[in-house]
């Protein structure tokens, strides 16, 4: 992978907004605590781990549109519906994350239905939407999704 992250962001809340769980004061949690383990190894040149669901597959690549990781983004798509070229807008600021479900359809495909918010030039925006995903040689795959109104 080409993509960087700065030294800096490792340390900083991880953009999908995960909390830490095991506390009575729920914390953010850092960037390489959460989504950056499954991009970190790719960062080294070195095998991604695979996320061990669709939900977080599908953090971890909201995480990777924030920072303006194209090569995780395309790496983690299906191979059957992958574009050939994917241009991520750096004017784009990505705001929130809201997984609104989480549906296993059976062992190997799953739903991940949530709401990103985003600003682009200057006007906030929300986008919604029912994404589908599938498990291969035990590795989860982002393959489409359907926009909500």
């Amino acid at each position: 992978m080409t993509d960087r992250i700065s030294t800096a962001a490792w340390g900083a809340a991880c953009p999908c907004g995960r909390h830490s769980a095991n506390t009575k004061k729920p914390k953010p949690l850092a960037l390489k605590d959460c989504c950056g383990r499954f991009f970190l190894p790719a960062q080294e040149d070195q095998t991604m781990p695979a996320a061990p669901d669709a939900e977080h597959l599908m953090r971890s690549r909201y995480t990777a549109y924030s920072l303006l990781l194209r090569d995780y983004v395309l790496a983690t798509w299906h191979a059957s519906t992958r574009p050939s070229t994917l241009e991520l807008d750096a004017n784009t600021r990505w705001l929130g994350l809201e997984v609104r479900s989480h549906t296993v359809v059976d062992d190997t495909h799953s739903e991940v239905e949530f709401v990103a918010r985003y600003r682009e030039q200057g006007r906030g925006q929300r986008m919604q939407e029912r994404s589908r995903f599938v498990k291969e040689e035990g590795r989860w795959w982002y393959v489409d999704g359907d926009f909500q109104t």
